[in-house]
């Protein structure tokens, strides 16, 4: 799901998004349903425009310069963590946006089902996989939704950030069993600004805001998911810090103990 662009347009979501299913059993908590629908309508109906012009060449304002030079720099690190030859793996893109990681991906010759809350986005995907001549199973909708089976690897590049923390350890708790080898995710560090300008978004009435990124740090994430039965067998093996002025946020990435990941997120590297 798209990100950091989120401190620069207003959002004036309705009530609902009707689009999103629920997918099944999952993590459906009242506050992570909430929070997806007002995730899902903002991207879908205000913001959809300025993130296709973020992820395409066209001209950009110095801000926004920076966040896409950093989107970049991440995406290319998580494609890093990963083998150059994927033939035969299938991967979950979790969080599609418009479709610029996922296209990566079917490159290398990965079976790729990427998903998006945002019906508008995922059809721009659609598109830009057509042009790129790869093919991709592309479907709108929740991350979580276990009809779309099982994987190799889950990528959700900036897609879990607008989540507290129990909710993205629930998420990633619903994802695991449908795992066999990697998640790769990125999570926002907090810092005193970026805690003190959420803190100052929550004076605003809801409807005047764009979906929020949550700061936490590697420290609390660690924290969450040792605290986790169902991640005990994942390992936090490797981690790196993407900071290009106004973009900031740290990719993580989470072997399954048959891969030799430590255990509980007992150790890592960073890169």
């Amino acid at each position: 799901m798209p990100t950091q662009l989120t401190s620069e347009i207003s959002a004036t979501p309705g009530s609902s998004f009707e689009a999103t299913s629920p997918g099944g059993s999952h993590a459906t908590s009242a506050s992570y349903l909430e929070r997806r629908a007002w995730i899902g309508e903002y991207f879908d109906r205000t913001a959809s425009a300025a993130w296709k012009t973020l992820t395409s060449d066209a001209p950009v304002s110095r801000v926004r310069a920076t966040v896409r030079a950093g989107r970049d720099q991440m995406r290319h690190t998580l494609l890093n963590w990963l083998s150059p030859d994927l033939h035969g793996v299938r991967i979950l893109d979790a969080g599609c946006g418009t479709g610029t990681l996922a296209i990566d991906l079917a490159r290398r010759g990965a079976e790729v089902v990427a998903i998006d809350l945002s019906p508008t986005l995922v059809d721009h995907a659609r598109e830009r996989a057509e042009e790129a001549g790869v093919s991709i199973d592309f479907h709108s909708g929740d991350m979580l939704d276990p009809a779309l089976g099982t994987f190799d690897h889950v990528v959700a590049m900036d897609s879990l950030i607008h989540y507290d923390l129990p909710e993205m350890i629930a998420a990633l708790e619903a994802l695991a069993p449908r795992v066999r080898e990697r998640m790769l995710i990125t999570v926002v560090p907090g810092t005193a600004l970026l805690v003190a300008l959420r803190a100052v978004g929550r004076l605003f009435p809801k409807a005047d805001r764009a979906p929020a990124i949550v700061p936490i740090s590697e420290r609390a994430f660690r924290t969450g998911l040792l605290g986790s039965r169902v991640l005990d067998t994942w390992g936090m093996v490797r981690t790196r810090l993407i900071e290009r002025g106004f973009y900031r946020s740290m990719a993580i990435s989470l072997h399954h103990s048959s891969m030799g990941g430590s255990s509980g997120a007992a150790a890592s590297r960073r890169s």
